[in-house]
């Protein structure tokens, strides 16, 4: 009897959903049209009004959509299919008639069967629905470049004329933007390259074009346009696998060849990855100094010496704030975590007008936005530091955010060793980074990024360094219209350390040190036509420097308290950049900077003698100037060219000329930098620097743009630039300028590159030779150098060799090694002693007249991938290196100690054997 109700239940049930079926199909109402050459939003606004459906999409999603549909009678499904067809968008309708317009798959809106079953899947079939749905999307990748895009208002005929087409260029996968990607027509070869922002603009004759997109590491893509008007055309791009693995410099095929800039070297994160470094963390500082014409004085230390320049005078830029100190522990670690770097550009020459401030070179490093799609996170654990990265939407398709954080272990792992004065050592740092990105509508998108890191180092003594960097930045990105867009941006940095020592609570003592700059600044893009870009914008930014306090530390010190008086200026600048492609074989870049530096008060300005030495015994008055007060102006014009002619699609030759102006200075008397280095404003008596640089350059590609070789020779001439006196003391000094004389250098070179972009075998290889000189100003006698003479700089060494090379062996196993070679650095060496006035004296060698031996090194690294399964908790990966791999003493310095009265050389090393090292990376 149970059985007979139960089945007379189900049948009823089974009776009455059939017949609200049938009520709702034949309550249902076709769509009537037609519509002809409307926009998705239009056809949408027109359905809900014949109807009781209400529709959900991103507009983004559909922005490119014109809806052409002709029959007058047909349900709702069908119209979708037909409107959709050709797309890569889906629509799902659920018993409540609302439509939901999704890209990549239809959305669910039932529950499936067996959502609430207790048990789990017994099924035994294999899980083919990635296979099913790889395949599926390239399906829908293939259609999306063959349908056509209609960009503006039809016309008909299509008038004569030219259009602008713009848009971004986003990573499918993540929703973030793609830079660096080239995106062109064969027919005329018109060709424009993505942003930094992932934003291009093209101008192109009205018409049917076959846009093609292309980046390596990416899978090309192409799109079918029919250009009436201006418009816009969103692209997603796909992670080429194979090519991830083969790829080192993220750029356009041939845009070393084709494009207008020289000079510049750009790198992404897999290349930051692949080149080994000392303690087994991608190290973007060390993977700079692989490429030509960039050099340090020596192992581990702080600062880049780029074309025969100071370390001052490279401009370090994170996200546009400016970064004072770029590494960690003294020079052993970067400051930058590579799991937050999107890419890397290095300006040596041809320096883009609106950069300014440094004399050598601009290195702009720019973060990843974050996923907008999904939560991701990614990490490693060394054998020193750790690292975490996570990434994910706020609000999917519109904002994402990005947090990253690093640390070192090394205090536990000096305590745990059985010397004593490890034991009694402390070196540790940390650092935090955030970035969000928010798009508010398609013309305006806010960008807020945070960076903040610290150091604390104590070797065997009760000497504790301290030195942190803090920088934050805030973006606004404007699209006026698809020929001008602008970028308003806010950034505050400040660098600060502090040295103290409490061992002895009479003398404990802390001494610090501060510099804070605020900037802000507008930028302009404006594409006129297909032959011609305009950059155009201001800048300005103050300082305030406070150059050194000495206190007390605790109630017991007996220390005197002193302070260097603080400093403050601003910088003003306005520039303007022209292109234009006279010819596809010519093209000519012209731009101006304005810079303007005005000394503030309150301060007092020493007074001294024209022709005497400055020395405080010389001081002749002292000025004194109220808070506000202008106290010194310079300014002056700062001059970019830039041309490049092209023989053959594959070859080109590129010059350039660019004057630049540094108002800010860094003292240090040491080769190596240190953290405690001194930063110094222009004033009265400290004169801004002043540097022109002519560059030639020679490009030819091979095999089909799959091998890059160039020749760049440059001279360069500096004027203003500081020198110290021997023994010169400038931590806590009151008048700085009579511890520094002022020189003008002269710097040349030549730089030979080679580069195997594809390929299971990739990398590069460079070799540079240059030069540079320094001769102090032989205006005053008692300051003169080398007699006047022309001798070399710190860091002129003529000679340096790099090899990069990395092989794949399958899609697991990688190997890739480094090989370094330079000229040893020069030194200035006691040649004898003599006794004056009964004191002993002694005699040194002319300046830098000796070099410390060459510097050899070889470097190896095995990188183990996990394996490939779509479907597992996370991605992992090992990295096995050997950093010095064949224990070569390299040189850091040499020193003398005597002896039993005998003076003997010494030569200290930092690494001197070979240095293992263990990585664990994983990806969830």
């Amino acid at each position: 009897m149970t059985n007979c109700y139960r089945t007379f239940f189900l049948l009823s049930c089974f009776v009455v959903s059939l017949t609200t079926t049938f009520a709702q199909q034949t309550a249902e109402k076709p769509i009537r049209g037609p519509f002809t050459n409307v926009s998705f939003v239009e056809f949408v606004r027109e359905v809900e009004n014949q109807s009781s459906y209400r529709f959900f999409y991103n507009l983004r999603d559909v922005d490119s959509i014109r809806v052409n549909y002709q029959n007058t009678n047909q349900l709702l499904p069908a119209v979708l299919r037909q409107v959709l067809e050709g797309t890569s968008l889906f629509y799902a309708i659920d018993a409540k008639k609302q439509v939901f317009i999704t890209p990549e798959r239809a959305i669910r809106t039932d529950l499936p069967i067996g959502f609430f079953d207790r048990g789990g899947s017994t099924s035994t079939e294999p899980d083919t629905s990635i296979v099913d749905y790889l395949a599926e999307k390239e399906k829908r990748r293939i259609t999306l470049e063959t349908r056509l895009f209609n960009i503006g208002r039809p016309t008909n005929p299509i008038r004569p004329g030219n259009a602008n087409l713009a848009g971004h260029i986003r990573n499918a996968a993540s929703g973030e933007p793609v830079i660096g990607v080239a995106v062109y027509i064969e027919k005329p070869r018109i060709g424009v390259v993505t942003d930094q922002f992932g934003y291009y603009s093209i101008t192109l004759p009205r018409g049917r074009h076959e846009l093609k997109v292309r980046s390596i590491g990416m899978k090309d893509t192409k799109r079918q346009v029919m250009l009436y008007s201006d418009g816009k055309l969103e692209i997603e791009m796909e992670d080429d696998v194979i090519a991830l693995k083969e790829v080192l410099i993220e750029a356009e095929k041939d845009v070393n060849v084709s494009g207008l800039q020289m000079g510049l070297e750009r790198l992404d994160i897999r290349t930051l990855k692949q080149v080994p470094t000392a303690f087994g963390e991608a190290d973007l500082l060390k993977v700079v100094l692989t490429l030509p014409g960039v050099k340090s004085v020596g192992e581990s230390s702080v600062g880049l010496n780029v074309r025969g320049g100071s370390t001052d005078q490279n401009l370090i830029l994170y996200n546009d704030a400016t970064i004072y100190n770029p590494s960690h522990l003294f020079g052993f670690f970067s400051a930058f975590n590579p799991d937050m770097i999107k890419s890397v550009e290095l300006y040596k020459s041809g320096i883009p007008s609106r950069y300014g401030g440094r004399l050598s070179s601009v290195l702009e490093v720019t973060t990843r936005d974050g996923n907008k799609k999904k939560l991701e996170g990614s990490g490693g654990i060394g054998v020193l530091t750790g690292r975490l990265t996570l990434e994910g939407p706020i609000i999917k398709e519109k904002s994402s955010f990005l947090i990253g954080a690093r640390s070192t272990y090394s205090d536990w792992l000096l305590k745990s060793l059985n010397n004593k004065s490890f034991k009694n050592s402390r070196a540790n740092f940390y650092d935090l980074n955030a970035h969000i990105t928010h798009e508010f509508n398609e013309k305006n998108t806010l960008y807020l990024t945070g960076y903040y890191s610290q150091d604390a180092f104590k070797l065997n003594s009760d000497t504790l360094y301290d030195y942190n960097n803090l920088n934050a930045t805030l973006k606004w990105k404007h699209i006026f219209n698809t020929k001008l867009y602008s970028v308003f941006t806010a950034t505050t940095s400040r660098y600060g350390y502090s040295v103290s020592s409490e061992e002895n609570p009479v003398n404990a003592y802390k001494l610090k040190f501060q510099v804070d700059q605020s900037t802000f600044k507008t930028d302009f893009n404006y594409y006129p036509t297909a032959k011609h870009t305009i950059d155009f914008g201001v800048s300005t930014s103050l300082y305030k420097l406070h150059p050194g306090t000495f206190e007390p530390l605790g109630t017991a010190s007996l220390v005197r308290p002193d302070q260097v008086s603080n400093e403050k200026a601003l910088e003003s600048a306005l520039y303007i950049g022209d292109r234009f492609d006279i010819s596809p074989r010519f093209s000519i870049s012209f731009g101006l900077r304005y810079s303007l530096f005005n000394y503030l008060g309150p301060k007092d300005v020493y007074v001294y003698p024209n022709g005497s030495p400055r020395t405080e015994a010389n001081i002749q008055d002292t000025l004194s100037y109220g808070a506000g007060k202008n106290i010194q102006t310079y300014h002056g014009p700062e001059y970019r060219i830039s041309a490049r002619y092209a023989f053959t699609p594959d070859a080109s030759i590129k010059v350039s000329f660019n004057r630049m102006r540094q108002y800010l200075h860094m003292l240090s008397n040491t080769t190596a930098i240190a953290p405690t280095a001194i930063w110094k404003l222009s004033d009265p008596n400290i004169l801004p620097q002043i540097g022109d640089q002519f560059s030639l350059g020679l490009y030819k590609n091979l095999r089909n743009n799959t091998i890059e070789t160039s020749v760049e020779a440059y001279y360069k001439t500096m004027e203003n630039v500081l020198d110290f006196r021997s023994g010169a003391v400038l931590i806590m000094n009151h008048h700085p300028e009579t511890e520094v004389v002022r020189a003008n250098g002269i710097a040349y070179g030549v730089e030979f590159l080679i580069k195997k972009l594809t390929g299971r075998f990739n990398g590069w290889l460079s070799y540079t030779y240059s030069r540079t000189f320094l001769r102090v100003d032989r205006s005053v006698p008692q300051e003169v150098i080398n007699k006047g003479d022309y001798y070399p700089s710190n860091f002129d060494k003529p000679h340096d060799v790099t090899w990069v090379g990395n092989y794949r062996i399958n899609r697991r196993f990688s190997i890739s090694l480094n090989f370094t070679y330079s000229t040893g650095r020069p030194i200035t060496l006691p040649l004898a002693k003599y006794e004056l006035a009964g004191s002993q004296r002694v005699y040194y060698s002319e300046r830098n007249q000796y070099r410390i031996p060459d510097y050899y090194r070889t470097d190896l690294s095995l990188n183990i991938e996990g394996n490939h399964k779509v479907k597992k908790l996370a991605h992992s990966s090992w990295t096995v290196a050997a950093y010095n791999l064949t224990g070569r003493r390299n040189a850091y310095s040499v020193y003398f100690n005597s002896v039993g009265g005998i003076v003997r050389g010494y030569k200290l090393s930092i690494f001197g054997q070979a240095i293992p090292t263990v990585t664990y990376n994983f990806k969830f």
